[in-house]
């Protein structure tokens, strides 16, 4: 784990830092502590600002700082040896800014334990660009207002663990943003934490007979909901060109603690805004011939 959190931090001093991060941590090496924190401005950076300004060993302050294990790993860590491998996720990197009537705070999680370095590189370098071009976007938006004009934007972006059991680690990346509009954007990750793979939709599958199986099931249950509830709104009308016409190979999904696939849709994807984000957990039994076993899917 020392190892991790090193290399870690290594390839994160490797990153630009924003220039008004850099004028805050030369404040911290250069100004004694005030009682009241000064109000204005402000960019934190949880885990990166203690890395900049103070040696190596203030590596394991990123687990002190935050560690978000769910509470079945949690107590599994506590009930086997040290040797055992253990596969977490924990706050790398926060991003928090308020500026112009405008705020963003952003999260990067770091998934860590992989024997798989390959794939566990390659995950955490994906949150990164992730958060460094979410931070990016905000900063420029700001940037382009005019003296005293108000942002009024608000950026919220962090991580879910879904699933975290013996089999298989769900990760959800999302992204709020309230702007004239709101909307929810998100991404998933499903890793097989015992033969250290990346799930893919198509590799639960025998061939791609499941896109209109799924698709299928999917346009019945959005027709089930809305005539159960009217308030609720799918675009899933044969006649409407904006109509939902079924998943691709490329579509969001997970598996959730009960084993069931959970096919997830952004704001504005299969229903209007005011719906956000919406999933459909598909049953079991309209897949199982599909399946390529039931290790997962059960």
């Amino acid at each position: 784990m020392e190892k991790k959190l090193k290399d870690l931090r290594e390839e994160y001093l490797k990153i630009p830092i924003p220039k008004e991060l850099n004028d805050v941590v030369q404040a911290a090496l250069n100004e004694k502590p005030r009682k009241k924190p000064r109000i204005g401005r402000n960019i934190l950076v949880t885990a990166a600002a203690a890395l900049l300004i103070v040696t190596a060993a203030a590596a394991l302050l990123i687990v002190t700082a935050s560690v978000n294990i769910s509470p079945a790993a949690a107590k599994a860590m506590s009930d086997i040896p040290i040797v055992e491998k253990v596969i977490k996720v924990i706050t790398f990197v926060e991003w928090k800014e308020e500026a112009n009537n405008s705020s963003a705070v952003i999260k990067t999680p770091a998934i860590s334990g992989l024997e798989n370095k390959q794939l566990e590189d390659s995950l955490n370098e994906k949150y990164l660009s992730e958060s460094k071009q979410l931070y990016k976007e905000f900063t420029d938006s700001m940037s382009k207002l005019k003296e005293g004009e108000k942002g009024n934007i608000s950026v919220e972006s962090g991580y879910v663990i879904l699933t975290d059991n013996e089999t298989i680690l769900s990760v959800q990346r999302y992204t709020d943003t309230i702007s004239a509009s709101s909307s929810t954007e998100s991404q998933f990750d499903t890793v097989d934490k015992k033969n250290e793979v990346l799930l893919t939709l198509n590799s639960l599958f025998k061939d791609d007979r499941y896109l209109q199986v799924i698709s299928e099931n999917i346009k019945e249950q959005m027709k089930r909901q809305m005539a159960e509830d009217p308030e609720k709104i799918y675009w899933v009308e044969d006649d409407d060109f904006t109509a939902f016409k079924g998943i691709d190979e490329n579509q969001n999904f997970y598996i959730n603690e009960d084993g069931k696939l959970v096919i997830a849709f952004n704001s504005y994807e299969a229903a209007p805004g005011y719906m956000g984000a919406v999933e459909f957990i598909i049953p079991t039994k309209v897949l199982t011939d599909l399946l390529v076993g039931d290790q997962y899917i059960h």
